[in-house]
């Protein structure tokens, strides 16, 4: 859902942040769900769980990112403020499915 809505707030960037910051977001938000997927299809916990932590990873540049979008007019406050806030969603489950999967390691 989240990368669905990045593909969708960035459409409206200025073409000349086409290579720029909106391929940017956009491969940030694709990154946490393929992560997810690719560590899932690890053999171990502790291999799921370092795929779980880029994820995260992502999801932090991804939040910063948006905040950035705000700031130079990209986003609208209220965009920003609904994009940042599934970021925090996105990172929240994270951490918590990376701490489930370290107390099984």
């Amino acid at each position: 859902m989240l990368a669905l809505e990045i593909y969708k707030a960035t459409r409206g960037f200025p073409d000349a942040e086409r290579f720029g910051l909106s391929a940017q977001m956009r491969r940030c938000a694709v990154s946490v769900p393929s992560n997810i997927a690719e560590g899932c299809g690890r053999g171990t916990d502790a291999d799921f769980a370092r795929f779980v932590r880029i994820a995260a990873g992502s999801a932090n540049e991804l939040e910063y990112q948006c905040l950035l979008s705000r700031d130079l007019s990209y986003l609208s406050e209220d965009q920003a403020d609904a994009l940042m806030l599934q970021c925090s969603e996105v990172r929240r489950m994270l951490s918590g499915l990376l701490s489930k999967l370290c107390r099984s390691a």
